[in-house]
C-alpha cells in the first residue's frame, strides 16, 4: 500500500494536471485541447499493462537478464546517432511516427539498476574490494551516460551519475569513494555547462534570478510567479494564467508551477507528502526484503524517483520531467515499469511471503463431507 497508493494517486493527479496545463497549448497549436491528456492515458494505460506484468515476473528472471538488459541499452542508445530526431537540441528521440517517440535514455536509467543489482549480487561476498565493486559497473554505466551526454541531454545525465552514485551508497561503498565519484560528476559536468554558452547562462540565471527577467530567467520567474498567485488554496483547477503562452512547457517541465497555481500551497504539499510516502515504502521494502538482489533494485529504485522529484523541484533549467506527473511517454511508462518492479519486491518481505503461503493454503480445495455422517432429522 505505501508503494501503490501514492503511485496510483500521483498518477492520477499527474493526468488531470497535465490536462489542465496543456489545453491551451493543445488548442492553440494543434487545434485540439485534449490532445495530451489523450496521448498521457494511453500512456498510463501501456504503462500500468507494464506493472501488471511485472510485478508477476519472478525476480530471478530479472536478475538473469541483467547483462542482456544491459546490451540492448547500449545498442538502443545508439539508434538516435543513426535515426534520431533532435528536439531543443537534444538528439536523444527515436521517432516512429506522430504518435510514438522512444527517448532510450529513460530506459537506461533502470537498467542502470537492474544490471548493478545483477553485478552486486553475483559479488556479494567480494564488494568490500573496490575493484570488484566497481568493474565493471563503473565503467559499463559511465558507457551509457556517455552516450546520453553525447546525445547533449544533460538532465537526464546528472539523474544517471545520481543512479550510479545511489547503487553504490546502496552496496556500502565508503564515502571517500563516493566523494570521489561525486567530484568526477561535478566535474564532468561544469566542463559540460562551461565549453556551452546558453548552460552558462542558464546558470549563472538561476544562481541570480533578477538577472535577465525578460530574457534567461523569464521561465524560472514565471513559474515562482505562478506558485506565488496560487495562494493557500490556488486559484481553481483549470484557471491558471500562466499556462496561457506565459509559461512554456507547462505540462512537462514546469507542471509543478501550474499545480502550485491552481492547487495552491496546500495542493503543492499533498503532491510533495505523495512522493515522501512513496519513498517511505520504497525504503521500506528495501530494508525488510529477504532477498539480497530485491534489496539492492528496491533501494535503486527509490533513490531514482527521489532525485529525479528532486532535481525538477530544484533545477527546472535542466528538463527533467516530474515522475509519474510530468507529460511524457517513454518517461512515464519506464517509471510505471520501475514501480511494476517495486512491488515485486515488496513481495520478498516476510509478512507479504507469509500472507501469500497462507492464502496459497486456502485456496487449495477441500475434501467433501462423507456421505456416511449422520444428520439428526426432525420427526415430523
Amino acid at each position: 500500500c505505501l508503494v501503490a497508493v501514492p503511485a496510483a494517486l500521483l498518477l492520477a493527479l499527474g493526468s488531470v494536471m497535465v490536462w489542465s496545463a496543456s489545453s491551451v497549448y493543445g488548442a492553440s497549436q494543434f487545434s485540439d485541447a485534449n490532445l495530451f491528456i489523450k496521448r498521457q492515458l494511453i500512456f498510463a494505460a501501456v504503462g500500468l499493462a507494464g506493472v501488471l506484468v511485472l510485478q508477476r515476473i519472478p525476480l530471478e528472471v530479472l536478475r538473469r537478464l541483467g547483462w542482456v538488459m544491459f546490451l540492448a541499452a547500449g545498442a538502443l542508445m545508439c539508434v538516435p546517432f543513426v535515426m534520431g530526431k533532435r528536439i531543443k537540441g537534444n538528439l536523444n528521440w527515436i521517432d516512429f511516427g506522430p504518435m510514438l517517440r522512444l527517448q532510450p535514455s529513460e530506459i537506461a536509467k533502470i537498467v542502470i539498476i537492474l544490471w548493478g543489482a545483477t553485478l552486486f549480487t553475483s559479488k556479494r561476498k567480494t564488494l568490500d574490494d573496490p575493484r570488484h565493486l566497481l568493474f565493471p559497473f563503473l565503467p559499463g554505466a559511465l558507457l551509457l551516460i556517455g552516450l546520453t551526454v553525447m546525445q547533449h541531454d544533460l538532465g537526464t545525465s546528472i539523474i544517471m551519475g545520481l543512479i550510479v552514485v545511489a547503487m553504490l551508497w546502496n552496496v556500502g561503498a565508503s564515502f571517500k569513494l563516493l566523494g570521489g565519484f561525486a567530484a568526477l560528476i561535478g566535474a564532468g559536468v561544469l566542463a559540460l555547462v562551461v565549453i556551452t554558452p546558453y548552460r552558462v547562462q542558464r546558470i549563472l540565471g538561476f544562481l541570480d534570478p533578477t538577472v535577465d527577467p525578460t530574457g534567461i530567467n523569464y521561465q524560472p520567474s514565471q513559474a515562482q510567479f505562478a506558485l506565488a498567485s496560487g495562494g493557500w488554496w490556488g486559484v481553481g483547477l483549470g484557471y491558471s494564467r500562466m499556462k496561457w503562452g506565459f509559461l512554456s512547457e507547462a505540462h512537462t517541465d514546469y507542471i509543478l508551477a501550474i499545480t502550485g497555481e491552481e492547487l495552491g500551497l496546500v495542493g503543492t504539499l499533498s503532491l510533495l507528502a505523495l512522493f515522501l510516502v512513496l519513498v517511505y515504502g520504497g525504503f521500506r521494502v528495501a530494508l525488510r526484503s529477504n532477498s539480497f538482489y530485491a534489496r539492492i533494485v528496491a533501494a535503486g529504485i527509490t533513490c531514482w524517483l527521489a532525485a529525479q522529484a528532486l532535481v525538477n523541484g530544484i533545477l527546472p533549467v535542466v528538463g527533467v520531467p516530474l515522475p509519474l506527473v510530468s507529460y511524457g511517454g517513454s518517461s512515464l511508462v519506464t517509471t510505471l515499469a520501475g514501480v511494476g518492479i517495486l512491488l515485486r519486491c515488496a513481495l520478498e518481505e516476510p509478512e507479504a511471503q507469509a500472507f501469500l503461503a497462507r492464502r496459497k493454503q486456502s485456496q487449495q480445495p477441500r475434501g467433501r463431507l462423507s456421505a456416511v455422517v449422520g444428520v439428526r432429522r426432525r420427526r415430523t
